[in-house]
């Protein structure tokens, strides 16, 4: 019988590993919105006061809070983004739109609304208390010079890339991207939109894992389809390696006599997982190897690569990239917490469990009496892709023995991140 001659590890022993081996990418800089989901590479501190003039809050007039209620001369205006040329002197007031810098003279701001015009003159309404600094935002007011705004390691956002247009900044020091290489491999896989041949299947898992690979935040990138032909799985890998950041394969990491990658992988590199405790994906391999010429010489000074083998089953291939090849996606775009999110969720029905391998259960999620409710998306063989389709999260059964009874708490990792809100 043959045996594996890779220990069983288990899910978190494995993740573990493979953060231990990838960290952030170089920084580079970035137009805003291409910068836009991706982490800040460096710290972000002010230049300058912002607002660097004390400004209007409001429409209405600036005054002298001294003169309280008596009524005061029009002398001019001052809209937002016009040169101050005016200053308020005693028994003067100046038509001032929001966000204008304030004249001279004046201390306070009174709303349009609060105020009387008339004949080249204006009086607050009767009442109104005027007190230094109303509706008024002082100079520096929102951010001061030299402070703090952004960390490194926050990511970008609408907020955070507005708050960089407003230091006056058009581009953002960033970790860019990881280019993720993803093949297929099989000489049973058909291309979408072919006829199938005797014994064909169509290739889903490179779609999925292509579109996988964005939603974490690489940049996909598409290396089609490796025959189980001499040569060819080395010419696919050194090109993979040569081109993408990190390498995803799917199929050829069994025990079958045409599952070729994993000794390849064995011989070019690293093999630092090769049988995970989890069901699905339990032939999970990954490995680290350095990028190859044309030949498949190593040359002088080139970098590693992590490659992550998943199982051909296309829910093992799924389960296994949300588990470990997002997380080191997260990690090289240099999100501190790269895994998926998790909750805790009660069970719906009874689920059963796995004497042998924590189970990853693909679940729908819904809000009932104040609670989450986890409940099958039916059949959870690894051949069945509808059983990822729609799904919520995974919910987390331990190798046990036996039923969990409806009610049971149990953690699901959220893959719809809706339900973080």
């Amino acid at each position: 019988m043959r045996e594996s001659p890779y220990p069983m590890v288990s899910v978190d022993d494995a993740l573990a590993s493979v953060l231990s081996r990838v960290a952030p990418l170089p920084a580079c800089e970035l137009p805003l919105l291409d910068a836009l989901g991706l982490v800040l590479a460096q710290d972000v501190q002010a230049t300058d006061d912002l607002p660097s003039f004390p400004a209007a809050v409001v429409d209405g007039f600036a005054l002298r809070a001294a003169d309280g209620s008596m009524a005061r001369r029009l002398v001019g205006e001052q809209m937002a983004g016009a040169p101050v040329g005016l200053v308020v002197e005693p028994g003067e007031a100046v038509r001032i739109t929001t966000g204008a810098p304030v004249p001279p003279g004046a201390d306070v701001v009174i709303k349009v609304e609060l105020s009387d015009e008339e004949n080249g003159n204006v009086t607050p309404v009767h009442g109104e208390t005027l007190a230094a600094g109303q509706n008024i935002r002082p100079i520096g007011s929102d951010i001061a010079a030299g402070e703090l705004v952004l960390r490194a390691g926050q990511v970008l956002g609408a907020a955070e890339l507005g708050m960089l247009a407003s230091l006056g900044r058009s581009r953002a020091t960033v970790h860019r991207r990881p280019v993720v290489g993803v093949f297929s491999t099989g000489d049973e896989l058909a291309e979408a939109g072919q006829p199938l041949g005797p014994g064909q299947i169509y290739d889903s898992n490179r779609a999925t894992l292509l579109a996988a690979a964005a939603q974490a935040g690489g940049q996909p990138l598409d290396l089609g389809v490796l025959r189980d032909r001499p040569g060819e799985l080395e010419r696919g890998l050194a090109t993979g390696l040569a081109s993408a950041d990190v390498l995803v394969t799917s199929g050829g990491v069994s025990m079958g006599e045409l599952d070729l990658l994993k000794p390849l992988l064995a011989s070019w590199g690293t093999v630092h997982l090769g049988r995970v405790r989890m069901k699905p994906g339990k032939p999970l391999t990954f490995a680290t190897l350095p990028v190859r010429d044309a030949d498949g010489h190593i040359a002088a000074e080139q970098p590693v690569r992590p490659v992550f083998a998943l199982p051909g089953n296309p829910v093992s291939s799924l389960v296994t990239f949300q588990l470990f090849v997002r997380p080191a996606i997260r990690r090289m775009l240099g999100v501190e917490h790269a895994g998926l999110p998790r909750i805790d969720a009660t069970l719906g029905h009874r689920f059963r469990l796995d004497p042998e391998r924590a189970e990853f259960h693909r679940v729908t999620l819904s809000r009932e009496n104040g609670q989450i409710i986890a409940r099958s998306t039916g059949s959870q063989a690894s051949s069945r892709l509808l059983s990822a389709a729609g799904a919520d999260g995974l919910l987390v059964l331990e190798q046990a023995d036996g039923l969990l009874p409806p009610g049971s708490q149990r953690p699901v990792l959220l893959l719809n991140s809706d339900w973080l809100v």
